[in-house]
Parts: structure tokens; sequence; C-alpha cells
């Protein structure tokens, strides 16, 4: 139980570093918890929603890509997670949260892609340094 608050926690910072550093990603909620008022709530669902996605959908995903994987020497793997960083927009979407990507949803753009692309490069890297530092915690208990 607690290994999953700490996955979400460490995906709610990666997703508010990631507000703040790619222009193109959309997030009032992030602002409103930088400043702890407002919906601030909303950024602890998305990264609900990003932590169930990355447990339990991108392994399938992985395995099922991994031929094309294979052939673009590991390439492949920074599109499927800008794909599913879109799939976790488009559900916040669904469930009434404003979080954005270039304009999806509703449309779909190149910039929304290269916006994901990037989101998910910093999410990946903010949440590696953040899981190095959680990896301390569960050697000492």
């Amino acid at each position: 139980m607690i290994d999953l608050l700490v996955k979400i926690l460490i995906n709610a910072i990666a997703v508010v570093v990631a507000v703040l550093v790619i222009p193109q990603i959309a997030f009032p909620a992030a602002h409103d918890l930088l400043k702890l008022q407002g919906s601030w709530w909303q950024v602890l669902v998305v990264a609900l929603i990003l932590a169930v996605i990355n447990t339990y959908v991108k392994p399938i995903l992985k395995a099922l890509s991994f031929p094309i994987t294979l052939l673009t020497m590991g390439l492949f793997a920074f599109i499927l997670n800008a794909v599913l960083l879109l799939v976790v927009a488009y559900i916040a979407h669904l469930v009434d949260i404003k979080f954005t990507i270039g304009g999806f949803p509703p449309g779909f753009t190149a910039d929304s892609f290269i916006g994901a692309l990037l989101g998910s490069i910093v999410i990946s890297i903010v949440s590696v340094v953040l899981g190095l530092l959680n990896r301390g915690r569960r050697i000492v208990t």
C-alpha cells in the first residue's frame, strides 16, 4: 500500500515538472498545486491514472511491441511512452480534468505528439531519479 502511494506521489511530482518544462502541456491544476489552492487534487488523479497505465498496460504493450523495438534499436519505446501519455490525457479528459497536450484532446496534431514525446521523456527522467531515492527507503526498512 505504501509503495503504491509513493509511486503516485513520484508520478505527481514528475507530471508537475513536465508541465513546468514542456510548453505544449497545459494543466492548470499543476499551477494550483504550486500555490496550494484550487483543484490541486486533480494532479493526484492524473498521477493515479499514469501509475495504473504504467503498471498494467505498459508491460503488455512493451511485450507486444518487442519486435518493433528491436528493429528500431529501442527508439520505439519513446513512441510507446508518448502514446501512453496521450492516453492519460484522454482518460483525464473523460473524467473532466483539464490536462491537455498540444490541444489533445480533442484535436490531435504534430504539436500534441511532440509535446507528449518530450513530456514522456521528462516524466521518465524525474521518475527514475525519484525512484532511486525511493530505493534507499526500501533498503532501510
